[in-house]
């Protein structure tokens, strides 16, 4: 099993916000111990002078071997969090999106750039932040997601 620990630094990642039939794509995220902890979208990190739009569409395309389309402007958040024991800090682009039809089925593996293998599902964000059960991350998310429209 590999162990992710947060990098030392300020991280800029982007992510896709990805709906099925009411429910969003996202990763499983487990702690040391193998535990499902919590889920997150998909994405990954910016490069060096590569915009946050190009990244996610990059990372679709390595991870699930999809062309994503960006559907509208991003939510940003700033992320300060803890993952066993060691501080992380992120600024994270969530870009809407979607991608042709395709055969995913309700469980999707993927493999990330440095080799750890992945699994995404599609979630309903009312069981997730609940009691007992897995946490959407990056927290607060979820309260952007299910806030009404102006």
């Amino acid at each position: 099993m590999h162990r992710w620990r947060p990098a030392q630094s300020i991280r800029v990642k982007a992510l896709g916000l990805h709906w099925r039939g009411g429910k969003l794509l996202a990763a499983e995220v487990y702690d040391d111990a193998g535990h499902l902890k919590g889920v997150r979208p998909l994405g990954g990190s910016v490069n060096f002078s590569e915009p946050a739009e190009a990244a996610v569409i990059r990372e679709f395309q390595e991870e699930l071997g999809v062309q994503a389309t960006i559907t509208g402007a991003p939510l940003v958040i700033e992320n300060l969090y803890s993952h066993e024991g060691q501080q992380g800090h992120e600024v994270i682009f969530l870009f809407p999106l979607t991608f042709p039809s395709n055969n995913f089925g309700d469980t999707i593996h993927f493999t990330e750039d440095s080799g750890t293998p992945c699994i995404a599902r599609w979630f309903d964000l009312a069981d997730l932040d609940q009691p007992g059960g897995p946490e959407l991350y990056p927290s607060g998310l979820k309260a952007l997601l299910t806030k009404p429209k102006p």
